[in-house]
């Protein structure tokens, strides 16, 4: 009797030592403050909703189409003839020596479906070197497209393709893009169709002065950062927010190697929009000019214009005749702030101008002599135009 009690005793005590673990191994749903003051995080089966980005690619990726860019024959012999004049090579062996088709330039991108008839946004770069376009869109679904208009500038233009009831992406508001969100890039790298990429923004108004040549005479950047993976194909693509909004249009990436290497760049769709609706309009971009030369602030500027220190954008020339000087502002003020919005670096003064129309008038607030001094600025083209 008193063997068979020890055997039931050690039994039990087996079992309440084995449940007693497997309840302290098993990982709890949540642990909180009130369940345990000296808890310092919260522990989670499955990740927060707001780590799922399925609805923002469910909702984003049918507006985002590829592009094929090709050069023809025609274009080709035109550009090769033009190029033969500056070679010496190509004027003594002559234009019939080379094989034209051979020449023919290509590429592909991608573009974001702008309205459900068929305009398309993409990058200038996709696009300046063809006269030929296919899109495919995400239902696999051929297209030929013309280009409506394009701007070296910005690196925008506008395609256009004969269709209907298209499913054109919804547009959000990169004023309200905060460092640090979550942001999806969608396009077709090294032409692989409806590819999703994610990161988060970890920049905004940023200039790698990438945008440059003999077409491209004013450059405007004023870049989203993002570091989700865009590689060479991605290039007019869609940069989304978590609720599937267009909130850039992906353009350029930092890189030694050709391919991404951390950080990737988009035009902001505020200013995408404003390009856009005067390519659609006009077939081109007419842009609006303060009219100064301008410099980003810092200690050592400050010292060298002999002016007080401030945060903002210094005016370093005033040219004659331009909105700015007819409005009063001078040289040796620092820009603070275009109708309302902070302004503290060149491309965020930029960008706000560029968004602006010809004709338009802009509050500009500046420091003059360290007081501050508020002016209504009437934008005008620039003379040349």
């Amino acid at each position: 009797m008193n063997k068979f009690l020890s055997m039931f005793l050690a039994g039990a005590l087996g079992g309440l030592v084995t449940l007693g673990t497997a309840k302290l191994l098993e990982k709890p749903s949540e642990i909180t403050a009130s369940q345990n003051p000296l808890a310092k995080q919260v522990f989670y089966k499955t990740p927060p909703a707001g780590f799922d980005f399925t609805k923002a690619a469910a909702k984003s990726m049918p507006a985002v189409v590829h592009i094929k860019a090709t050069e023809s024959r025609q274009a080709a012999v035109k550009r090769m003839q033009q190029e033969q004049e500056n070679d010496p090579i190509r004027r003594f062996f002559g234009g019939d020596f080379f094989n034209y088709n051979d020449q023919q330039h290509s590429g592909t991108g991608s573009g974001v479906i702008y309205t459900s008839d068929g305009y398309i946004l993409t990058n200038n770069h996709v696009v300046e070197f063809a006269d030929e376009f296919e899109v495919t869109l995400h239902d696999n679904r051929e297209f030929k497209a013309r280009v409506v208009g394009k701007d070296a500038n910005t690196d925008m233009a506008v395609l256009k393709i004969d269709a209907e009831d298209l499913p054109a992406i919804e547009i959000g508001n990169s004023d309200d893009v905060q460092v640090g969100q979550w942001a999806l890039a969608v396009g077709n790298p090294f032409d692989l169709a409806s590819t999703v990429t994610a990161g988060i923004i970890s920049a905004k108004s940023r200039d790698i002065n990438i945008i440059k040549g003999k077409k491209a005479q004013s450059p405007i950047e004023s870049f989203l950062q993002t570091d989700a993976a865009v590689n060479p194909g991605n290039s007019g693509g869609a940069l989304v927010d978590m609720d599937g909004e267009l909130i850039g249009i992906n353009s350029a990436i930092a890189t030694p190697t050709g391919v991404f290497a951390g950080y990737a760049f988009a035009i902001p769709v505020n200013l995408v929009k404003r390009i856009a609706d005067d390519l659609i309009k006009y077939g081109e971009y007419r842009r609006a000019y303060l009219g100064v030369d301008i410099a980003p602030m810092d200690s050592k500027l400050a010292d060298e214009m002999q002016i007080p220190y401030a945060q903002g954008v210094a005016v370093v020339n005033v040219y004659a005749d331009g909105s700015a000087a007819i409005a009063g502002v001078q040289a040796k003020d620092v820009i603070t702030k275009v109708n309302g919005r902070n302004v503290t670096s060149t491309s965020e003064l930029l960008e706000l101008v560029a968004r602006s129309k010809a004709g338009e008038t802009v509050t500009v607030n500046v420091l003059r002599d360290g007081k501050p001094k508020e002016i209504a600025v009437k934008l005008k083209p620039r003379a040349s135009e």
